[in-house]
């Protein structure tokens, strides 16, 4: 939607990409929408999953933390699973006016989801190297340890355990059970590529057990907050960030150790 298109009160009232949200004035929307992706210029296939509740929050999470981003200076960006490439062409875009560009890279098992990224990030005047692969397969050694911003959407909805990894769409969403199955083999490989200044972005349902992923993590030396969070009639969104923190792994150490006093 152009930002001409929203009607002016006293206060603006838009909706961009599906997504409510009040600004003060026509200038200050038009530059909102300015860094995020436009859904109109954005490629689809039948075999892809467009932007819905969960793609919206994850850029606005984004959007939200941009400041630290910039102060971040990222080197390489990287996302995993891009589908229509909404997410990938956002974080490029709004990352891109600051006179520094990361280099972006992004992945998914779905060939048709290579293209749409492809004709979506066309579409907005950026790049990033596309892989057609399954998680990272390929690009443990490359990228061990390089990644500063890592951003995934993964397949979170249960399902039946037989229903993960099917070609297609299929594959956007189906997490087995509580949505976990994709979940548990990103976390160690975005352990792998994370650099010792890397964050990750990640969407998680209620259903996931977020404070399960976050403990999982914390064992692996990550901090985390949920840094948005978002209820849809369908379903209750949490956008978790992760980062390196000695603190957090030497108090899991400590914990253990008391738990083993006490226990014996």
């Amino acid at each position: 939607m152009d930002s001409g298109e929203v009607e002016i009160d006293r206060r603006i009232l838009g909706r961009a990409c599906g997504r409510a949200f009040v600004v003060d004035d026509r200038k200050e929307l038009s530059k909102m929408l300015s860094r995020i992706a436009k859904i109109p210029l954005v490629s689809s296939h039948p075999e892809v999953y467009e932007p819905c509740d969960d793609s919206f929050a994850l850029v606005d999470a984004l959007l939200a933390d941009r400041t630290n981003l910039l102060q971040h200076k990222p080197s390489i960006c990287m996302e995993i699973g891009c589908g229509s490439g909404y997410v990938i062409t956002s974080l490029a875009v709004m990352l891109g006016h600051e006179g520094f560009v990361p280099y972006h890279i992004a992945t998914d098992i779905n060939p048709h989801a290579i293209r749409v990224t492809r004709e979506t990030m066309d579409a907005h005047g950026v790049y990033a190297e596309l892989v057609n692969t399954d998680i990272t397969s390929g690009l443990e050694k490359r990228l061990a340890g390089s990644v500063d911003v890592l951003v995934v959407n993964p397949p979170y909805v249960p399902t039946p355990e037989d229903e993960v990894g099917f070609e297609g769409i299929t594959s956007a969403w189906a997490g087995g059970e509580n949505g976990r199955s994709v979940i548990d083999k990103i976390l160690p490989a975005a352990d792998n590529l994370l650099s010792e200044k890397g964050w990750l972005y990640m969407v998680t349902l209620t259903a996931n057990k977020p404070s399960e992923i976050c403990l999982e993590m914390r064992k692996k030396g990550y901090a985390s907050r949920i840094i948005l969070q978002r209820s849809t009639e369908e379903e209750s969104l949490h956008i978790i960030k992760f980062w390196r923190d000695s603190d957090s792994q030497l108090e899991l150490n400590n914990l253990n150790y008391w738990s083993k006093l006490v226990g014996n």
